[in-house]
C-alpha cells in the first residue's frame, strides 16, 4: 500500500477516535494469501463499533470512501471489525503497542494468520471511551 493511503488511514483514525471514541486496534494489513493482488484488509476495534457492529462498519466504510481516491480504494480488501476478546485481537495486543502512532511489521503470525505487511495506528488494551 502506498504510504500516501497509510497517512489518509492514519488521519482518519485520529479523526474518528476523537470523534466516535478510541479505538482498540486500527491498522492495514496484508495477508499471505492476498500479496500476489496487493489487497489490504483494515482490522479495527473499538466498543463503539461493538455496540452496533453494523452501524460501525458502515460509518467505516462511508469514511474510507469519502477519504481514498479510488485508485486507492482498489487495494482495499475488506474491514474486519475484531470483538474483544478475539484471539486475533489479543495476539496483536501482545505483540504491537501502539496509540495513533504507526507500527509496521512484516512476515508474522497473529494466531494463525499469516501477515506479510501491516501498518498499526492504534493497538492499546485500554478500554477505551465511548463518545456519541
Amino acid at each position: 500500500m502506498k504510504e500516501q493511503t497509510l497517512q489518509k488511514l492514519a488521519s482518519m483514525e485520529r479523526e474518528i477516535s476523537d470523534e466516535k471514541g478510541e479505538f482498540s486496534l486500527f491498522g492495514a494489513f496484508l495477508r499471505e494469501d492476498a500479496q500476489n493482488e496487493d489487497k489490504w484488509d483494515i482490522l479495527a476495534s473499538a466498543p463503539w463499533l461493538e455496540a452496533n457492529e453494523k452501524e460501525g462498519l458502515a460509518y467505516l466504510a462511508k469514511e474510507v470512501r469519502r477519504r481514498l481516491e479510488p485508485d486507492e480504494l482498489l487495494s482495499i480488501s475488506r474491514i474486519v471489525i475484531l470483538e474483544k476478546g478475539n484471539p486475533t485481537l489479543e495476539a496483536i495486543h501482545k505483540t504491537v503497542k501502539v496509540k495513533h502512532g504507526k507500527v509496521k511489521v512484516e512476515n508474522c503470525n497473529f494466531f494463525g494468520v499469516e501477515i506479510t505487511q501491516a501498518c498499526i495506528n492504534t493497538s492499546s488494551t485500554v478500554d477505551p471511551t465511548v463518545r456519541h
